[in-house]
């Protein structure tokens, strides 16, 4: 049997813990990716059985993850202390993307509703924004809540496509970037003309916005923008990251500015965790036998890779902790 095929039955088996230390699913492209690779910890797959996840959050004043399965309509929870899943939110209205803002509740990206929202402390869920000059809105992807308390979002078409994840319908407006003022509620266009915008997050002082291409042509990409003094604008848009064959999704990023990636599709040697440092290259990767659609850290110390993959929920302890914001 050659290596190819006996990659492709182990993969096809589906997952298989490391019995041992160091975990063989974690590569280091560049000797750098060293001091964050923890050998006694290793890849552990927390639950299965999602259509597909995406959406990765952590509460960690409720030690709790949740993840959104966007076909079955659902945000699942999985508790730490014991390991427990429940449904958190069914129907969710096709939820997508997830993060917090920095009152700690809860803000989601739904399909369905073709709108973003904020769970409120009690519960209830507010409406932040459906549409934008009388048009409806597509399907916003995934979000991210700056230090200022502005709610800055992607809004590609995926969730328009069918009614799979969504919703099949005609768009109304193109695909955009926007920024939702957390006071005044005022929203703008602060990227537009980005083939699929998808996973975005800023650097960990805040003065870069990273979003992901994801039709870009010929291939994928992870574009840059500065963002201006007064953080409400963003310029010198540029490249940071050509993705070649690879399909990055959602990512986060790190106090020390990496990037860590969900990433594959078509390879099964590309399925996993990319994680590139600020200038864009290649330090680690983190083989998966499902690809990765978006991370979160969580944890105690945000040290804990949280991976939302196809249909399983991957955890992998790093010696780094997320950025704020996450």
């Amino acid at each position: 049997m050659s290596d190819a095929n006996s990659h492709d039955h182990s993969h096809s088996q589906g997952w298989r813990p490391a019995t041992y230390y160091p975990d063989p699913a974690i590569h280091v492209l560049d000797v750098s990716f060293e001091k964050y690779w923890l050998k006694l910890s290793c890849v552990e797959r927390l639950t299965t059985g999602l259509r597909w996840a995406e959406g990765p959050v952590w509460f960690g004043d409720g030690r709790y993850l949740l993840c959104s399965d966007i076909p079955n309509q659902r945000i699942i929870k999985w508790e730490e202390e014991t390991g427990a899943v429940s449904i958190f939110r069914k129907p969710s209205n096709f939820a997508n993307g997830n993060t917090r803002d920095r009152q700690g509740r809860l803000v989601t990206c739904e399909h369905g509703g073709r709108r973003v929202t904020r769970t409120e402390y009690d519960g209830s869920i507010t409406v932040l924004m459906d549409s934008f000059d009388g048009k409806r809105l597509n399907s916003p992807n995934d979000v991210v809540v700056k230090s200022d308390g502005s709610i800055w979002f992607t809004d590609p078409e995926f969730g328009l496509l069918g009614n799979y994840e969504g919703y099949k319908a005609e768009p109304e407006i193109a695909m955009n970037v926007y920024r939702l003022d957390g006071t005044t509620r005022e929203a703008t266009i602060v990227a537009d003309g980005i083939l699929g915008p998808n996973g975005l997050a800023f650097s960990p002082d805040e003065k870069i916005l990273y979003i992901v291409e994801s039709r870009g042509v010929p291939n994928r990409k992870i574009l840059a923008y500065d963002v201006s003094q007064g953080g409400d604008k963003l310029s010198n848009r540029r490249v940071l990251i050509d993705a070649g064959p690879g399909t990055p999704d959602g990512f986060r990023v790190d106090i020390d500015g990496n990037l860590w990636c969900g990433w594959g599709m078509g390879k099964p040697e590309l399925d996993g965790v990319m994680v590139f440092a600020p200038d864009g290259a290649p330090i680690g990767r983190i083989a998966l036998p499902e690809r990765c659609a978006n991370v979160c850290f969580g944890g105690l110390k945000r040290n804990r890779l949280f991976m939302a993959a196809s249909q399983s929920i991957y955890a992998l302890y790093v010696n780094t902790q997320g950025a704020l914001g996450g």
